[in-house]
């Protein structure tokens, strides 16, 4: 029996561990389906093509991958496979590519995520950076930055069933489950 409808949200800080973690959790909501991974991030330089082509390898063959830096709502509403789960990897390039590109609409692309997330009839796991463990920023479009993702991270834990935090590998529940 295939588990459905389940949301979880993975958070931590850059190279932690999360999307490995995450792509077990994800194939262990699979249960011989086919998973949708999708990818936010674009290769914008050597480094992150690199990083790219890594994340590429760790997937395997039992996912489908759907790169898209900005419209990922209006992609996956159109979706026309059924999936055993939905990865999004990650809102921290997300919303970054939304200031970039989209500027003062990212609450209403954060809305219609949460929307589509408490309607999805398969299982979701998200990845996120948390980044306001830092210092505070010294300028206004960095500030912007780690209060619009705090607020899109707080948002996408109520809805979610379970969120795990993952530091150097090593992942701990915060919600939901046993």
């Amino acid at each position: 029996m295939t588990i459905t409808n389940k949301k979880i949200l993975i958070i931590g800080g850059a190279r932690s561990g999360k999307t490995a973690f995450s792509l077990d959790i994800g194939r262990s909501l699979m249960q011989n389906a086919q998973g949708l991974y999708v990818a936010t991030g674009e290769a914008r330089d050597d480094e992150m093509a690199q990083k790219i082509k890594l994340h590429q390898a760790e997937r395997g063959d039992n996912w489908d991958t759907l790169e898209e830096p900005v419209e990922i709502v209006t992609k996956l509403q159109k979706l026309d496979k059924n999936y055993g789960v939905v990865l999004i990897d990650c809102l921290t390039l997300w919303t970054s590519n939304l200031i970039e590109r989209r500027g003062g609409k990212e609450e209403e692309y954060f809305n219609e995520l949460y929307k589509w997330l408490r309607d999805a009839q398969q299982n979701v796991v998200i990845v996120t950076n948390e980044v306001g463990l830092g210092i505070v920023p010294g300028n206004s479009v960095a500030r912007k930055y780690r209060e619009l993702l705090g607020r899109l991270n707080q948002g996408i834990a109520k809805i979610a069933d379970e969120v795990y935090v993952v530091i150097a590998g090593l992942s701990m529940k915060l919600k939901g489950g046993e």
